[in-house]
């Protein structure tokens, strides 16, 4: 009977052990769900923080494209409005000399009607200018300066040139060290410590604004009047497609990855397929060897390549071939020698005693 009360007791308490690992097992799972959640939680507030950030971006930008856009369009409905006033004033001059010759009521309403339709169409037509603006991209346009005449810094080209257009971005290329470090020893008291620039490239913001630029500034003088600086010196400006050239480039390159990836995949799918060809038919090899039927042996149909020993073997067994054939060559050439020796020995022992 105490045996019997000592198991009871033993398996309740292994019960209630049971019971506490599980309840805190629970515990844990339920600490550890909490807290992938709240990293869940925090994750999402992030994703929605940088995607308000994107966002916010994309307003700066869509609201510089929409400034550049709306100056292109001011441009444009400044040509269009001068035209309208030209009209306005033709059209009020001829009621001026309408009245004065006294024209009935009827033609002066008539005139009246027609100015109104005028102003209809001017202000159709600004509509369409402002929507043709507001969907053209101010696409950016790069030109290439050949030729940088000494002293000449980005801050002058820039105030050349941002009469013509809007200018972004300017990069000038410096000059060669050693070239600097020989004009600093030519010259008088050390020579000069300036850095001239050999070559540029300056951003238009507008890509038509860059080519006209390029087609009418080409091998002119930078300055307008004799006394201004660099007056003397000539633009020399190319229009290089470089945004397109770099997009091309970019896509091929892509193209490129995109069928190396793709023929990597097939070699493996196709190794794959081998090696699992190769098991089925072990398998079905050694069914027919416990069954007791034939099989036939693997043979190959191609040549394997070479190994390195293999060729250096091979190399060394031509050398040896050559070497040998050198050989027979000299001790036949010897033994050909031997032999006329001896003859012209007999022949010229003959001859003494025949004297």
């Amino acid at each position: 009977m105490m045996e019997r009360r000592e198991e009871e007791e033993e398996e309740e308490e292994e019960e209630e052990e049971e019971r506490t690992t599980t309840s805190t097992r629970e515990e844990e799972e339920e600490r550890r769900t909490t807290s992938t959640r709240e990293e869940e939680e925090e994750e999402e507030r992030t994703t929605t923080s940088t995607r308000e950030e994107e966002e916010e971006e994309e307003r700066t930008t869509t609201s510089t494209r929409e400034e550049e856009e709306e100056e292109v369009s001011g441009d444009d409905d400044e040509e269009v409005s001068g035209d309208d006033d030209d009209e306005e004033v033709s059209g009020d001059e001829e009621g001026v000399s309408g009245d004065e010759e006294g024209v009935s009521g009827d033609e002066e309403h008539k005139d009246k009607d027609g100015g109104d339709e005028d102003e209809g169409v001017s202000g159709m037509k600004k509509q369409t200018n402002q929507e043709a603006a507001g969907d053209r991209k101010c696409v950016p346009g790069i030109l290439y300066l050949g030729h940088i005449p000494p002293r000449l810094r980005p801050r002058h080209v820039r105030n050349l040139l941002s009469a013509y257009g809007e200018v972004g971005r300017i990069f000038l290329q410096p000059e060669d060290g050693q070239v600097s470090t020989k004009k600093r020893k030519g010259g008088a008291k050390g020579g000069s410590r300036r850095c001239d620039f050999t070559e540029g490239w300056v951003e238009f913001r507008d890509k038509r604004r860059a080519k006209l630029v390029a087609a009418s500034l080409h091998n002119t003088p930078m300055g307008t009047r004799k006394r201004q600086r660099f007056a003397s010196d000539l633009w020399c400006i190319k229009w290089t497609h470089l945004s397109e050239r770099l997009a091309f480039e970019q896509t091929v390159q892509q193209q490129r990855l995109r069928t190396e990836v793709s023929q990597a995949k097939r070699e493996t799918n196709f190794y794959l397929n081998n090696v699992d060809r190769s098991a089925h038919l072990d398998t079905v090899r050694r069914k027919r060897q416990r069954d007791g039927q034939q099989v036939d042996e693997r043979t190959w149909d191609f040549t394997q390549r070479q190994t390195e020993e293999e060729i250096q073997m091979r190399k060394r067994k031509k050398k040896d071939s050559v070497s040998q054939k050198h050989l027979d060559k000299a001790r036949l050439i010897q033994q050909k020698s031997q032999s006329n020796v001896s003859l012209l020995a007999k022949i010229f022992n003959s001859k003494h005693q025949s004297d």
